[in-house]
């Protein structure tokens, strides 16, 4: 995987939401979560897995409190209108987003992890 660094980005925050989609898509790989990703660009397949990626990418943000500019919501979007055929699609993208996001933050050492567990405890004790 291969991501531009920071300094390419217009703001370096955003790296970290690239870095999370890219490292979504590699979940996805026999070896690890196993997810069908033979669509070539502009077919549903390759949509579905855009939304698994980019879900994954916003739920590891979400977890680790990295608040990217660019918002997740409007990338979804664009893919969810390639599959809006197939109204159950975001659910069974999350479902498998959840997978990856899970798998990969499976990978933070513990004192980072309990950090943002923290953070989101008391952001929501103190609302």
């Amino acid at each position: 995987m291969q991501v531009p660094p920071p300094q390419a980005y217009f703001e370096p925050i955003n790296w970290h939401r690239t870095a999370l989609h890219e490292l979504g898509h590699a979940t996805g790989h026999p070896s690890r979560l196993n997810r069908d990703q033979s669509g070539s660009y502009g077919t549903r397949k390759y949509a579905f897995e855009e939304l698994v990626a980019e879900l994954s990418a916003a739920f590891g943000c979400a977890s680790l409190g990295i608040v990217p500019t660019v918002r997740h919501a409007d990338y979804i979007g664009s893919w969810l209108e390639e599959l809006r055929e197939d109204n159950r699609a975001i659910v069974r993208a999350a479902s498998q987003a959840s997978k990856a996001a899970d798998y990969l933050l499976g990978f933070v050492p513990e004192p980072v992890a309990s950090a943002s567990a923290d953070l989101v405890v008391g952001d929501h004790e103190a609302a």
